[in-house]
């Protein structure tokens, strides 16, 4: 077992959490408490009800997650919300949630881990957003088609493949979740190829438009990876088992 503070304080300095701003809400750290002492980490993307039954369930008592439970002005602890707040008290389980300095963390972040499983490495970074990038780009040597063959084989799931820019991509870049906010920021970078997890309607015309290749992967399923990476760690460095808890969300 481990103490609850030393293993908050080995995230908080992990991540830097107080060094970079997030959109309003997102409350990076530690979000829940528990009594003070760690036996199960546990890794989700989601703080909702059915990740926290679960991890409930696998006596995890430490949980990190992506998405944590502050996103909006207070609310009433009343249905859903009361039961998410009763179950951690129950069985006693600390929430920990890092948003963007998970995604944009140089060894553990979402797109260092999406790149690294299909054997690519980050050049350089993009997308700034409150003063530090949010994105990655890395060197790719091969066709289109290989790429896309990649993602299917790491999305099972499925993929969405929008291609109108080179047919052999250079460089790739990399943005988890939400991609909309860089696609403006692709041709300026020298780049014409974006994997991200989800995309606006109007994507596909630009993507006509400016020429652009756009492989969407779903918000939920390109947002696995950091989370993960960093359970990993914490069980390692504390000498504690992990698991990732899976969600039913594909998208």
């Amino acid at each position: 077992m481990a103490r609850l503070p030393e293993i908050v304080s080995y995230v908080d300095q992990r991540l830097k959490i107080d060094e970079i701003k997030d959109f309003p809400g997102a409350s990076n750290g530690l979000q829940v408490a528990n009594k003070g002492v760690v036996k199960k980490i546990g890794a989700a993307v989601d703080a909702n009800l059915s990740s926290f039954q679960e991890a409930a369930r696998r006596e995890v008592d430490f949980l990190v997650v992506h998405h944590g439970l502050f996103w909006e002005a207070e609310a009433p602890l009343v249905g859903a919300r009361y039961q998410k707040w009763a179950l951690l008290f129950e069985h006693d389980i600390a929430i920990y949630s890092s948003h963007l300095p998970l995604d944009c963390h140089p060894d553990l972040g979402n797109n260092v881990q999406l790149l690294k499983q299909i054997g690519l490495s980050p050049k350089e970074t993009f997308g700034n957003y409150q003063g530090r990038d949010i994105g990655c780009i890395a060197e790719f040597v091969g066709s289109r088609h290989q790429l896309r063959s990649q993602l299917e084989g790491l999305f099972p799931k499925g993929i969405k493949a929008i291609e109108y820019g080179s047919t052999e991509p250079n460089r790739v870049a990399v943005l988890t979740g939400s991609g909309q906010s860089v696609i403006k920021l692709l041709k300026p970078a020298g780049v014409d190829t974006l994997i991200t997890g989800e995309l606006k309607q109007q994507a596909f015309s630009t993507a006509q438009d400016e020429e652009l290749n756009l492989y969407i992967c779903g918000h939920y399923a390109t947002e696995t990876f950091g989370v993960r990476a960093l359970a990993q760690e914490l069980a390692e460095a504390f000498s504690l088992p992990w698991e990732f808890i899976p969600s039913c969300c594909i998208l």
